[in-house]
């Protein structure tokens, strides 16, 4: 990234963070993955959801159920959902090709935690893998 451009600034609840941080812990070394929550700019919900692949140590999917269910929700005047979380139990916080092919280029969140810390990333068209631009994340 040139130095003269930033990156895009989200904040995320401590309370989010600490929820994504101890799914991780709790499921390692499968990899975890939740939806994500809140409104402008900022996440105030990190929700555990199922991991329904069948190699989840090396790969993610969140159960179609969880998030049929956020999006009737959302639709119904409930909770934003403004993207995804998943572990890398490898410890890289990079998105992996996998998740490049594997996300659409909608604008939602991704991020990313290992070993206790989380990146984020927002899924479009350009960007790591041609997929992922990369965010800042402020933990309040």
């Amino acid at each position: 990234m040139p130095a003269n451009m930033s990156r895009m600034t989200w904040q995320i609840t401590s309370i989010a963070a600490e929820s994504i941080r101890s799914h991780e812990r709790r499921v390692h070394p499968e990899e975890a993955c939740g939806l994500l929550f809140g409104g402008d700019r900022r996440i105030e919900e990190a929700v555990p959801a199922p991991n329904v692949s069948p190699t989840p140590r090396h790969r993610f999917e969140i159960d179609p159920k969880a998030l049929f269910s956020a999006l009737r929700a959302e639709r119904q005047g409930g909770p934003r959902l403004l993207g995804y979380y998943h572990s890398h139990p490898s410890g890289t916080f990079d998105p992996s090709e996998t998740d490049a092919k594997l996300a659409q280029p909608d604008g939602r969140l991704w991020l990313i935690a290992a070993e206790g810390r989380i990146a984020g990333f927002i899924a479009g068209n350009t960007g790591i893998h041609g997929r992922f631009q990369p965010i800042a994340l402020d933990e309040d």
